[in-house]
């Protein structure tokens, strides 16, 4: 059974007949799925937790006050994690181990960059492009976070712009004393990276557009008919997220929305994506999974982890996520024995986006993700990132769900039953108890 809030329920027009909404109480949990609570207790783990790290554990660089209480009760007296964690972030900005620096201050618990997953990590898989000449676009130490995942012939949109200097010419300030085109050439790029967003939006459009127009040759003129266009990766479909301020700030989702409308603005077609990867994407949950068993072989947990809780603050990426996977493994466990294909996004009325052995997915990596022994994915929310529970709810609660402005990427469809969260908690420590008291789990 799922629980919400009067708001969340208007949200999404109104819910299931008979289903209890209201929030748990700081004071710890209480019993909220038919046999939960009673039993034998367990000492060794068979779920595992996937955390959200903005608005979960952080807002900006605040840590929230809750988190550093959970994960006191996540490891034992070695400092050993007791469940297998990983933290599934949107955030694609820094490496790995500086992420799970980070954390380690902040939580006051050793984190691995092994129990880390950025927004691109999916990339490593995706061998077919590591050869090539991509352009990638974010901020932060870009080429080696491109090296770091497996590409050799990464190019940053500065050096684009170095080399092509009479291409961004929007800033007046910035425009180049030259009239002439530089003679150095750089290679054909052969695809475009998305690892986040970028800080000058405009430089960062314009130059993936002339990409885009030009098939990998952005001094040469646009050819509309160069269609469809050179493959784009994007990492990070998040609209807005959460740092000090009062309000929501843009996120990568924003800038995608930008580049996506003035593609289609200047061509009249949809800009397309080889993959889409990081919440609310099945492929970023099959990776995660992927290491929640990796972790448990190596502590030699023999129980398999049949149940994986992804706590998080965002309805459109956290919940939408964990549910999607969650009917995803229901689908994948109702047909065993078929074969099962690794998908990057889900299709939003244009087309597949299925990824085969034969594609776009490493054989082996694709056997490692076929290999899932999970059953479930529960959606946990916490109050305290995106998410506000004292938002008003509509009026007229039966024309509520038509008039929800969806804040999934445009290649999603929004379905209310994706957007509802199996269990809403105020703070990532009420999360941490009520998960124990539903496995029933007591470790020595």
């Amino acid at each position: 059974m799922r629980r919400g809030l009067p708001a969340l329920r208007g949200l999404l027009g109104g819910g299931s007949a008979g289903r209890p909404l209201r929030l748990l109480a700081p004071s710890g949990p209480e019993p909220l799925a038919k046999g939960s609570g009673g039993g034998q207790l367990n000492v060794l783990p068979s779920f595992g937790f996937l955390f959200d790290i903005d608005g979960v554990l952080v807002r900006g660089k605040t840590p929230i006050p809750a988190a550093k209480t959970a994960f006191q009760k996540l490891v034992n007296s070695q400092g050993q994690f007791l469940v297998p964690v990983v933290f599934v972030t949107n955030a694609g900005n820094c490496l790995r181990q500086k992420k799970a620096d980070q954390l380690s201050h902040i939580l006051g618990v050793p984190i691995s960059q092994d129990q880390v997953m950025m927004s691109h990590s999916p990339l490593r898989m995706f061998k077919r492009y590591h050869e090539k000449c991509v352009l990638v676009s974010g901020q932060g130490p870009l080429l080696d976070i491109a090296q770091d995942l497996g590409f050799s012939q990464p190019i940053t949109i500065e050096t684009l712009r170095e080399k092509y200097p009479l291409l961004d010419v929007v800033d007046h300030d910035r425009t180049p004393d030259v009239s002439y085109p530089s003679a150095v050439e750089l290679p054909k790029i052969e695809a475009v990276v998305l690892f986040g967003e970028p800080v000058r939006w405009e430089t960062n459009l314009q130059l993936i557009i002339d990409v885009l127009l030009t098939s990998g040759y952005p001094g040469n003129p646009y050819h509309h008919e160069n269609y469809p266009h050179i493959p784009v990766l994007a990492c990070n479909m998040d609209l807005m997220w959460v740092a000090e301020a009062q309000s929501p700030r843009f996120g990568h989702g924003t800038f995608m929305v930008c580049l996506e409308n003035i593609y289609k603005k200047i061509t009249g077609k949809d800009l397309k994506y080889e993959a889409l990867m990081g919440k609310p994407s099945e492929l970023t949950y099959q990776y995660a999974e992927y290491l929640i068993r990796t972790q448990a072989a190596e502590r030699r947990w023999k129980q398999p982890i049949q149940t994986l809780y992804a706590v998080g603050d965002n309805l459109m990426t956290d919940v939408y996520g964990a549910n999607l996977y969650n009917r995803y493994l229901e689908e994948k466990n109702s047909r065993k024995g078929s074969k099962t294909q690794i998908q990057a996004k889900v299709a939003g009325g244009r087309g597949s986006a299925a990824l085969s052995q034969d594609d776009e997915i490493d054989n082996s990596w694709e056997n490692e993700l076929a290999s899932a022994a999970a059953t479930h994915c529960r959606s946990v929310l916490v109050c305290t990132g995106v998410y506000n529970p004292h938002t008003e709810a509509p009026l007229d609660t039966k024309e509520s769900i038509t008039e929800t402005v969806f804040h999934g990427h445009r290649d999603f469809r929004f379905d209310p039953g994706l957007v509802e969260p199996d269990h809403i908690v105020p703070d990532v420590d009420a999360a941490v108890d009520l998960i124990f008291h539903l496995e029933n789990f007591a470790p020595n």
